[in-house]
């Protein structure tokens, strides 16, 4: 039965394990077997076998001929080889095809399987990483890649988890273990997962090998909140579900051990199941690529027609007059089968328009842009000893068109870490600090954080910079003291001290952590709890709470409550929550101080902190009571039990009185809103898709600076039907055409717009807008009839959040904007469940995480920071694709201007198929004369500095709308091709027509013209690429100059005595070369060719400076050597891009219409002169983040932000806490330790405090007035 698990191997799980790899991980987990061969005999990265062995499974299903033209990439252009060695049809001789075809698969081949060898590598990291496997009654050491259906295995703390486990037992009381899954939905709070009770006392080796148990479950697939099974043992079954289960990519998390029963395992994971298959990727270049080589290919065929046609028409009007004078064995009867002929001899000839040497050229420039990459010191982590890596070659060029960015949150855009940043205590704010004049310092214009040596309990990583709220709190105020103690009681944070005074806290969410740890530090440390009591050292007095009731969180309620009762019999309520629903639960008589409150929160959510309120109220003895039962009764109901819970949940919480407000800094890693802005500058749209809440993302989106206070409008997306979902994206769309920007912009109005109008319409006003859409609404919008509507919407807003979505529905939304935008996504990600997005997008872009490598080895290029992005983008994209373009349009001209003479001359030698060049000469043009110019341009070119590439983020677009290299382009190219052909034959038969060499004898000869043709070319081809030359080295006037030289070394060697004694029959034509070249009138020639052939682009490329420049004409220069410097990973300074850009990054241009700006050829330190009409671009940036700050203020839009409710648990803890299943006998003890006061230092701050001025007594003694 599929999805069985038993707990020892039968034969039916052998079937399971024939699992072929179908991601590109190939993280198989179960036994290895002969992976089934797709029909191109690929070597894909992850197969678990040997090359070997698969180039011999390969070498059986295929004959050679089929391999070799596989090999090379299924290119058409292999057609044209396979009539080159008919001796009646073969004009030339074999080595001139043979030869170049040898080298392009040999180092396609190297290249190729030099790939597959480091991803192979890189998998076995994955797939050999050690598991405790259970076999034959001891833990033995397995590689994940052996880990089968059946096993069991035991897992320890921070350990991630190789398959999907039925839990069988823990270290944790009544089986628990917590869990991390972040690698799975993007959410850094920790969940519970319980064994069943039957299973939960297994905990010994000894036990546990007795058990065989048997499983009988779902079939594999990709729904990671769902699992439903049975387990059949000891003549009972036991319903499973997904709390019992622990999936692949968790972490094991605050839990010593655990024993698991491996249910799925390999492709079967749910984690594998959501992870896609994985495709073969090409660049929109080489998909282009590929249709010119067959228009050319047609283009090849119609000169092979029109010459065999000439040529039958030839012989049959003046050829048979000469049959009788050519060493024939037989005279050839037929026109019409010499032109046959002819045209075959002809493809043959003229075959070199789509020369071999393009396909190696491309992979070799490739390689060098992916070794740029890994060798950028800028992208390089100092931290975490991290390169960046390209894992592909083949996708650089692609880099530089990207239109779309999909980005995890979680782990990509934020660090999981979150910092107590400020609170609102009784109207007052804490957390910033000012200098002597009263303005608020910056982070790094602040004195040293506070000093909290005073607390030996204190956390010592725990930083914070006001010393004015320790002040308060050293003073005694009743209110901090308040504020500090509804922190410490009102979680669910567990606390283990392994040595006193060592505490660490266990709490399923960060944010808990950090307020709880904030509270520690203030003097008020949580020490231990019970089920039925909580311990804080307050001030160095240990003070006991009996628990009475946690009221729980839920994603409605949007808080969590405690009531407690102090030492001296007082009851009170504490509660934390979302403002939005807390401030309408507080009684009247705070509202002056709500309303300071509401200033702060504000302010808080303006900088994208999480906020909190805190309030409390007291409770007397007889309501709680009462209040108390009616829970009981709600708790124990049949029926509706959480909406009565809620209920009677919603009767206390009123009439609190509000204590303060906390702001929690979900920190980011470094660079994200710099970068953000400046991909956004660069037209580039960013999505972000995440599996955490809504609240949290959307405030992420704010401190990233994706949402601002300058849109228009937020659109929300929740609805739970398809109904409602279309008429929440049918409002959005009407606003957008409704607004003013739209009627501004004079744009017509929706109803008489096409599908297609109305998306360019909606576009033309996608600045000012964003849309935020929850997963269950995601999954109606993706809806076949419903997708069009949900592009349209999203892609004319200028961020887009989902949130709540599965592994799944990223690759979903990744496909839907591939498919109908046609453009260049890439996505990035961190974790597991970024893996089918990864694979999806025509480029991923894994972040080498702390732990998890799965989304690198997904991945197609892999760092450290998310702000490594701008440069992978900006600089290595862009220059990858300006040299990818400029090498392609080179390369078809070149060849064009070689391959045409010989059509030329076909109308001039009666059709015969004649070669105009030596042959050698034909055979060495692409492969040595002129390969290495145009490699040297593809690899190191550019057209402007690096620095140049950040500053001018516009600069990126051209490769956006594919201006640099499409049709158009092409056509140009072999257009200018053609034309110098024309010119290269015709100007040296015009001039030997005549021309007699000194002795006055005939020059005209047909070596001496061959001579002179090839000369001509070279030269001519050779200044071309040092006119499309952006950027000179050392090595591109090398490789010009030197195969300049090499071209003339090896012709008067071709033409020498030494070379005609050793081969006669090859070399006859003795001291040609010399002769010719020694003519002036050849000389001449050769001038006369060059500048005809160059003059009208010189002319043409002056005249578009002058008239017409692109921005990368007039921004190419040297760096200002007091300006930004040449620091790309921390670009621009602290400001960076957040706010705003250059004027040239908005469409305006930066040189007044007629002036000329030269392009340098090298850049040499000196001062940047300032264009005309430009603006400093560093300037523009202050002034747009000034703007920015004092948006921050605006009530109207902050308000909107401000419920980022910093803290979750999972629902139904607050329950598990009070039952007591969760704490160990060690815990319980624990509190009894923990009451013992820490007086040592309390003392020393009441002899401070006698000092000082008298101030109200604190503590819990005291009642508060709200």
């Amino acid at each position: 039965m599929a999805g069985e698990a038993v707990g020892k191997v039968r034969p039916w799980e052998e079937n399971l394990q024939e699992e072929s790899e179908e991601g590109s991980e190939g993280l198989t987990l179960g036994p290895l077997t002969s992976p089934v061969m797709s029909p191109s005999c690929r070597v894909s990265h992850g197969i678990a076998g040997t090359l070997l062995g698969e180039m011999a499974l390969c070498a059986k299903k295929r004959p050679p001929e089929e391999e070799r033209r596989a090999r090379a990439n299924d290119r058409e252009y292999n057609e044209k080889f396979q009539y080159a060695l008919i001796p009646q049809v073969s004009s030339l001789s074999w080595f001139t095809t043979i030869v170049p075809l040898v080298l392009v698969l040999a180092i396609t081949a190297v290249k190729d399987a030099t790939d597959d060898y480091f991803r192979h590598k890189s998998d076995n990291q994955v797939n050999n990483r050690q598991s405790q496997v259970l076999i034959n009654g001891s833990l033995q050491q397995e590689p994940w890649m052996n880990v089968c259906v059946g096993d069991i295995i035991k897992l320890e703390n921070n350990q991630f988890v190789a398959a999907d486990l039925l839990l069988l037992s823990s270290s944790e009381p009544h089986g628990l273990c917590y869990i991390e899954t972040a690698e799975l939905d993007g959410e850094t709070n920790m969940k519970v997962r319980q064994a069943i009770p039957v299973t939960s006392e297994l905990g010994d080796i000894s036990r546990l090998a007795k058990f065989d148990g048997e499983v009988v479950c779902e079939p594999p697939n990709n729904k990671l909140d769902r699992f439903s099974g049975t387990l059949y043992w000891k003549e009972s079954k036991f319903p499973l579900s997904n709390q019992n289960m622990l999936l692949r990519g968790c972490v094991l998390r605050n839990t010593e051990w655990c024993f698991g029963l491996v249910v799925f395992a390999g492709p079967d994971t749910k984690l594998m199941q959501n992870s896609g298959r994985t495709k073969f990727k090409r660049t929109s270049i080489d998909r282009l690529m590929n249709t010119l080589v067959l228009w050319i290919f047609g283009f090849l065929v119609c000169m092979g027609v029109i010459l065999a046609i000439g040529n039958a028409i030839w012989e049959h009007e003046v050829g048979t007059r000469f049959q009788a004078y050519l060493p024939w064995d037989e005279a050839v009867d037929s026109a019409f089968f010499s032109g046959f002929l002819s045209f075959w001899s002809y493809i043959i000839i003229l075959n070199t328009v789509v020369p071999i040497s393009l396909y190696v050229s491309v992979e070799v420039i490739r390689l060098g842009h992916s070794y740029f990459i890994n060798w950028d010191k800028k992208m390089f982590c100092v931290k975490k000893r991290t390169p960046a890596e390209a894992r592909t070659t083949t996708l650089n060029e692609e880099l530089g068109q990207v239109e779309y960015v999909f980005s995890d949150k979680t782990g990509t855009l934020t660090q999981n870490i979150m910092v107590f940043s400020k609170c609102s205590i009784s109207g007052r704010s804490y957390g910033d600090v000012f200098d002597v004049l009263g303005h608020k310092a910056e982070l790094g214009e602040r004195p040293e954080p506070v000093d909290f040596s005073f607390n030996p309990l204190a956390d010592k990583k725990f930083l914070f910079w006001d010393p004015t709220l320790l002040e308060a709190v050293k003073m005694g105020d009743p209110h901090t003291h308040e504020f500090f103690r509804l922190l410490s009681l009102c979680h669910t944070v567990m606390s283990e001290e392994k040595n006193e005074g060592e505490l660490y806290y266990k709490a399923q969410s960060p944010d808990e952590g950090a307020l709880v740890t904030a509270a520690r530090n203030f003097g008020f440390v949580f020490r231990s709890r019970t089920p039925k009591t909580i311990t804080v050292h307050e001030m160095g007095i240990a003070v006991t709470y009996q628990l009475l009731a946690i009221l729980d969180f839920n994603n409605i309620r949007k808080r969590m409550s405690v009531i407690v009762r102090n030492p001296e019999g007082r009851i009170r309520l504490y509660c934390k929550g979302a403002d939005t629903i807390l401030l309408d639960r507080l009684h009247p008589s705070t509202q002056e101080l709500l309303s300071t409150t509401t200033d702060h929160l504000n302010e808080y959510a303006g900088e994208g902190l999480r906020t909190l309120v805190l309030a409390y109220k007291d409770l007397d003895e007889e309501y709680y009571g009462e209040w108390a039962q009616r829970r009981l009764q709600a708790s124990l109901a049949q029926d509706s039990r959480e909406d009565r819970l809620a209920s009677v949940y919603e009767e206390v919480e009123n009439d609190m009185v509000l204590l303060g407000a906390t702001a929690i800094e979900d920190k980011l890693q470094q660079g994200v809103p710099e970068t953000i802005a400046l991909l956004t500058l660069a037209n580039i749209k960013i999505w972000v898709l995440t599996g955490d809440k809504q609240e949290t993302a959307v405030n992420i989106g704010y401190s990233c600076k994706m949402l601002t206070d300058d849109m228009t409008e937020v659109f929300v997306v929740t609805g739970h039907t398809v109904l409602e979902v279309r008429e929440e994206l049918r409002k959005a769309r009407e606003k957008m055409m409704d607004s003013p920007h739209a009627v501004g912009n004079g744009l017509p109005c929706p109803e008489k717009c096409s599908s297609a109008k109305l998306t360019s319409v909606l576009e033309a006003v996608a600045g000012e807008y964003a849309l935020v859409i929850n997963g269950h609404s995601l999954a109606h919008a993706l809806e076949a009839d419903m997708e069009l509507e949900f592009l349209e919407t999203a892609c004319a807003c200028k961020a887009v959040i989902c949130c709540r979505v599965t592994p799944l529905q990223k690759a979903q939304v990744v496909e839907l904007v591939k498919k109908h935008k046609k453009a260049v996504t890439l996505a990035i990600g961190d974790g597991a469940n970024d893996v089918s997005m990864i694979k999806t997008a025509h480029i991923g872009v894994g972040i080498s995480g702390q732990e998890g490598i799965q989304a690198v080895l997904a991945s197609d290029y892999s760092f450290s920071q998310f702000k490594f992005l701008q440069r992978l983008l900006l600089v290595h994209g862009r220059w990858s694709y300006l040299r990818m373009c400029k090498f392609l349009c080179y390369f078809f001209y070149k060849n064009f201007a070689f391959t045409m003479v010989h059509f030329w001359f076909g109308f001039f030698c009666g059709f015969s198929a004649q070669t105009v060049y030596d042959q050698y000469f034909i055979t060495l043009y692409n492969i040595v004369y002129t390969s290495l110019p145009v490699l040297a341009m593809g690899v190191f070119d550019q057209d402007v500095p690096e620095q140049r590439s950040m500053e001018y983020p516009k600069l990126y677009e051209p490769g956006q709308l594919n201006l640099l290299f499409n049709k158009r382009e092409f056509f140009i190219c072999i257009a200018q091709g053609i034309y110098t052909s024309v010119l290269m034959f015709f100007i040296p038969y015009g001039v030997f027509a005549e021309a007699t060499r000194d002795d006055g004898t005939q020059l005209a000869d047909y070596q001496s013209f061959a001579v002179t043709v090839a000369t001509s070319l070279v030269i001519v081809v050779s200044v071309q690429i040092g006119l499309d030359t952006g950027y000179w080295t050392a090595i591109n006037h090398f490789f010009i100059w030197g195969s300049l030289a090499v071209y003339f070394a090896i012709l008067f060697a071709m033409h020498s005595n030494g070379l005609f004694d050793m081969f006669p029959n090859q070399f006859r034509f003795v001291g040609n070369a010399q002769n010719t070249l020694a003519q002036p009138t050849v000389w001449l020639t050769i001038t006369l060719t060059t500048v005809v052939c160059i003059m009208p682009v010189v002319a043409f490329r002056f005249l578009k400076l002058s008239l017409k420049p692109d921005l990368s004409d007039t921004v190419s220069g040297p760096l200002s050597a007091g300006g930004a410097g040449g620091r790309l990973s921390e670009p621009h300074g602290a400001a960076g891009h957040a706010g705003g850009g250059h004027p040239l990054s908005l469409g305006q241009t930066p040189v007044q219409p007629g002036a000329a700006v030269p392009r340098p050829r090298r850049y040499r330190c000196g001062p940047f002169p300032t264009l005309p009409g430009q603006v400093r671009y560093s300037q523009l940036v202050r002034k747009k983040q000034k703007a920015q700050h004092r948006c921050l203020r605006r009530v109207g839009r902050t308000g909107s932000r401000r419920s980022g409710y910093a803290f979750s648990h999972q629902e139904g803890f607050g329950e598990l806490i009070m039952s007591g299943k969760n704490m160990r006998l060690s815990s319980l003890a624990l509190a009894g330790f923990a009451t013992r006061s820490s007086s040592s230092w309390i003392e020393s701050l009441r002899r401070k405090k006698s000092d000082s001025a008298s101030s109200p007594g604190g503590g819990a003694e005291k009642p508060l007035r709200g």
